[in-house]
């Protein structure tokens, strides 16, 4: 019997990428619902999220937030 891979397996690339937009659409609602409900309440949200501090945006706030709590990740 002969037993022969037609393509190695690649690891990591394909997985890298899913399981780091798994973690980015997390984090993203995660922020998403803190920052809505701080400007419901009116309160001032942009200083507890890293990097939303100086965005005028609430979704401009929140990506800010996420691209940056991303970089931690790395």
């Amino acid at each position: 019997m002969v037993h022969s891979e037609s393509a190695p397996h690649k690891q990591g690339t394909a997985g890298r990428t899913s399981s780091f937009a798994l973690i980015f659409a997390l984090s993203f609602v995660v922020f998403l619902a803190i920052a809505l409900m701080g400007q419901v309440l009116g309160w001032h949200w942009r200083s507890w999220l890293p990097g939303a501090e100086g965005v005028k945006s609430l979704y401009g706030g929140v990506k800010a937030a996420v691209y940056t709590f991303m970089s931690h990740l790395t």
